[in-house]
């Protein structure tokens, strides 16, 4: 077991509603809150260094980008107001429910994601920082069990978003970062994909990550018109950054360890 470790998993909100009261390491924080109007309920990402206005384009990295620039702990997860990580077994129960998502063509999709409306059963279950000790004395890393798609990743993002992107992405990479053009290749060949910018890191790799990753980030917002990207697109740079994570982490080869996802469905938000 690791030594008793500081540690803060946080959690991004995009709009006031329902708080879920987990583990004391879970603290929220509402993304893009320099746009929010109306009452403000818990921190928000609009102070000290920070990119909170960029949120239509960035979706959560503006919370994780406040989270880097301005805290510091021995490890740091994120996570979404809906989706948190558990090391607890799947009850029975959820598990049968798995057997009707091979006819309805669901079973790869849902991979590793908990679908509920329980929380009375479920927060309870929601990954602690006891559990964090323990597999972080084992593993480099926390990630979500891996997608599994139906196309490869590549193809995956030509049927939802332009291809463009990843094109400029390669081209990034290839000019700043040219020994991650494999890892990138390989990313995009392959049919595994860590969704949702979901991850839990002890320091020293988070501020390599994040350093990499918002660097790639940035530059990729400045070759692009952000005026080009409407309604659900307009979220672009989340996407890419989905992708870059899988690449950062295909390259680092960290010793991770995959963990479902439980996604609490009809939360009340505002």
């Amino acid at each position: 077991m690791a030594d008793n470790l500081n540690t803060s998993i946080y959690v991004f909100h995009y709009k006031n509603g329902t708080i879920l009261k987990a583990d004391r390491i879970y603290k929220p924080i509402m993304a893009g809150n320099a746009l929010l109007t109306g009452e403000k309920t818990m921190t928000g990402d609009d102070n000290g260094d920070n990119i909170s206005e960029k949120n239509p384009w960035y979706s959560e990295l503006t919370g994780i980008y406040w989270v880097w620039k301005n805290t510091r702990q021995d490890v740091t997860g994120t996570s979404h107001y809906r989706r948190f990580f558990t090391a607890q077994p799947e009850p029975l129960a959820y598990q049968l429910k798995r057997l009707f998502y091979y006819p309805a063509g669901l079973y790869k999709k849902r991979i590793g994601l908990i679908y509920t409306t329980n929380t009375e059963l479920f927060i309870p279950r929601i990954l602690k920082a006891a559990e964090i000790n323990e597999l972080l004395g084992q593993y480099d890393a926390i990630l979500p069990q891996a997608r599994k798609l139906k196309y490869t990743v590549e193809k995956h993002y030509r049927r939802y978003h332009d291809i463009n992107d990843l094109n400029s992405l390669k081209v990034i990479i290839a000019e700043k970062y040219p020994d991650y053009i494999e890892a990138f290749e390989s990313v995009m060949a392959g049919k595994r994909l860590y969704a949702n910018n979901m991850f839990i890191l002890k320091d020293e790799q988070f501020q390599e990550f994040m350093n990499w990753w918002f660097d790639v980030l940035f530059e990729f917002e400045r070759r692009i018109e952000l005026k080009n990207y409407n309604e659900y697109q307009k979220r672009i740079l989340g996407f890419v950054a989905e992708r870059l994570l899988n690449v950062w982490f295909r390259k680092k080869q960290l010793n991770c360890v995959e963990l479902p996802v439980v996604y609490f469905k009809w939360l009340k938000f505002d």
